[in-house]
């Protein structure tokens, strides 16, 4: 693939190539072709003043704003003003603006909030001597705004302008913008490099370079599993069958937002590396993009009777284009290759939801009863008052008997269960499911028809865990994998290179000395160590610990509480002069907290947990990967988040003892390979 010099700039950033001395000239590219950019690039006069209102009346005197901050958070705007396309008339009304004309530049950057539409929300690049479109990006559906940069370098010193379209009246059917760049400035703050975003970067689908498109873009988790393109939620029909360990996972592949369900697949031999299969099911009625109908998440098991790999899912049905059909019922297809998973001809196999469902009836679980020799599964339900799952059994994973109300709460944890599980491990019973935007756990006693829960708590302290899903591999393992999303977030920058959604690394289960539910990751994640490990042995820290940098790699420390006189220690993560993640342990009371408040794009906000540590040991291992974070404490705490960092060189690795000292017996940081190459 021949890339132009600017093109291979933006690529060396991506890869985190140094492309020369900070702060200017960043790269002999950036620096070719420089020409100022349209009058009032940033809209710091306050005004439109520069820019024409060329149609409609979603643009006006109002939409130049001082505001700081919205509902989700600061718009993080440059300087004073921004464009706010909301501020003027609401999402209701459309219209079309247009920048001065300017020559284009060998590189520029912009910063776009608002709606994700491609065809209707976007600002574009265009020739003024013809009126071609060259480029142009949507939002992200986020009110906040985030970095684009474009090579411009194919059209440098022609006449161009900015076009603001928004032919959209729906919810965040307005388009936010400010900071146009031009030349090396384009490129970073200072001397920090932005991340490089924006989806006209992104190569064709179906490039026979995958290790390398995946590579290059900066964003994207290299020991996670994302799509290409599109976008992912609620991993399902996870197993382990005929040695490989089976994926899917709710798909839309037409855009980076939740759309008529898709199941993609992925296979592994080990649940580390993956392995890309075609899409396993479709919705059912493809050829209309407004029906949402499609194949919901569901489960998978291995045929008795046939040795066949079978799915059983949830078939959803809108019934705005459906109105007589039942909204969500349960189906199942079968595929004897792994590849082709033709759909029963007597779908479906549970037809309507029991009395006294009204939240919902989705996401059959299925399981193996041992004491019963029997197929049983679990849908979640609710009764507008409690979530609750209901149990079901069958001979052969096709005629379900209903056995009844398997267990159902109080109200705390939602009105709606979402993606329940129920399995047995070691001499206990564990349900978990997600209720109000979280996973929650109950483990318990079962007798065969209900089940009695004797303690509870979340499935992940982090804001990024929801709808997890167990499975047993052939060992004998109980293994689970889960979104790193949530519902209560717009925070995905990675729209703009055209996906959404990652799944966790594989982890096993286990019940803690405490009684509840604990992950740990799996032994096999070691095959991805792919350099030489920084190790090092009773490390005590008084002040400042520098680590180095990692994009993707594994840190693994143990603590000697009983030893440590600093009252906290503080470990930060994506860090820069700019930004970072702090994980913060309180020794006082054996607290850690993950701070995200400086964290880049990602959600802002704080979560904790109390790590058990009884030996006086704090020991953790923390998995980063570009944009996500999984850390696990030996007692089984687990917190799982997505970050999302606005630049390059935020990825250093400091340990900070505050107040004291801290004794280390040991800390190692190992660089992790891809799962895909």
């Amino acid at each position: 693939m021949k890339l132009s010099s600017i093109s291979q700039v933006i690529l060396n950033l991506a890869l985190g190539v140094s492309a020369g001395p900070y702060p200017a000239p960043r790269s002999p590219g950036c620096s070719s072709h420089v020409y100022p950019g349209p009058v009032n690039a940033g809209f710091e006069t306050g005004t439109l003043d520069g820019w024409e209102i060329v149609s409609g009346d979603t643009f006006g005197s109002a939409s130049v704003s001082d505001e700081i901050s919205y509902w989700g958070g600061p718009f993080d705007q440059v300087g004073n003003f921004f464009l706010w396309g909301y501020a003027q008339a609401g999402d209701a009304a459309v219209g079309e603006l247009k920048s001065s004309s300017f020559q284009a530049s060998s590189v520029m950057s912009f910063l776009i909030g608002g709606g994700y539409d491609p065809d209707n929300v976007y600002v574009a690049l265009v020739r003024d001597s013809d009126g071609e479109v060259l480029l142009k990006q949507t939002g992200q559906n986020d009110e906040a705004l985030i970095r684009i940069v474009w090579d411009t370098a194919a059209w440098a010193g022609e006449m161009v302008h900015l076009l603001l379209f928004d032919n959209s009246t729906a919810a965040f059917g307005h388009i936010n913008f400010d900071d146009v760049r031009t030349g090396c400035d384009a490129l970073g703050d200072g001397d920090l490099t932005f991340n490089v975003l924006g989806q006209s970067n992104q190569p064709a689908a179906g490039s026979s370079e995958a290790c390398t498109l995946y590579a290059s873009d900066p964003l994207r988790p290299q020991f996670h599993y994302t799509p290409y393109q599109g976008w992912i939620n609620d991993p399902a029909g996870l197993i382990q069958w005929n040695g490989n360990h089976q994926l899917f996972s709710q798909f839309n592949p037409a855009a980076a937002v939740w759309g008529p369900m898709h199941w993609s697949h992925a296979e592994s031999t080990d649940a580390v590396h993956w392995r890309e299969l075609p899409i396993a099911m479709y919705p059912p009625y493809p050829n209309n993009p407004d029906d949402t109908s499609g194949r919901y998440t569901g489960s998978a098991a291995r045929d008795n009777a046939t040795g066949a790999l079978r799915l059983i899912f949830t078939d959803f049905t809108d019934t705005t284009f459906h109105p007589d059909a039942v909204p969500e019922v349960v189906s199942t297809s079968a595929s004897t290759n792994g590849i082709f998973f033709p759909l029963y001809p007597d779908n479906p196999i549970i037809g309507e939801p029991p009395a006294n469902s009204p939240s919902g009836f989705r996401d059959p679980k299925v399981f193996w009863d041992t004491a019963a020799s029997i197929w049983k599964l679990v849908v979640g339900s609710g009764d507008n008052v409690s979530g609750k799952v209901h149990l079901y059994k069958s001979a052969d994973l096709v005629d379900w008997v209903y056995v009844g109300v398997l267990y159902e709460g109080d109200g705390s944890t939602g009105v709606m269960w979402e993606c329940p599980n129920f399995f047995p491990l070691d001499d206990k019973w564990v349900l978990f499911y997600g209720g109000n935007g979280l996973g929650w756990y109950q483990i318990g006693t079962y007798n065969g028809s209900t089940f009695v829960s004797e303690t509870s708590g979340l499935v992940d302290a982090g804001p990024d865990s929801y709808a997890m899903q167990w499975y047993q591999d052939e060992s004998g393992r109980n293994l689970a994998i889960t979104w790193m999303g949530n519902w209560n977030t717009y925070k995905w920058p990675s729209r703009v290179n055209g996906w959404a959604g990652q799944q966790s690394i594989t982890r096993e289960l286990f019940i803690r000395e405490d009684g509840g539910l604990g992950s740990k990751p799996i032994a096999e994640l070691a095959s991805l160590e792919s350099r030489t490990t920084k190790s090092l042995t009773s490390q005590t820290i008084t002040s400042v610990l520098n680590l180095g940098s990692a994009k993707a790699a594994r840190l693994q420390l143990e603590m000697d509480v009983s030893a440590t006189t600093a009252s906290a220690v503080v470990i930060e993560l994506f860090s820069s002069t700019a930004e970072s993640v702090l994980l913060t342990y309180f020794v006082s009371n054996q607290t850690i907290i993950l701070d995200t408040t400086n964290a880049g794009y990602g959600q802002s906000g704080t979560w904790w947990a109390i790590i058990d540590i009884p030996s006086r040991k704090l020991n953790l291992d923390v998995f980063i990967d570009r944009s996500s974070l999984e850390i696990f404490a030996a007692d089984g705490t687990v917190i799982t988040a997505t970050i999302w960092p606005k630049y390059q060189q935020s990825s250093d690795i400091k340990i900070t003892a505050q107040d004291g000292a801290a004794l280390f017996n040991s800390i190692t940081l190992t660089p992790l390979a891809s799962s895909w190459c």
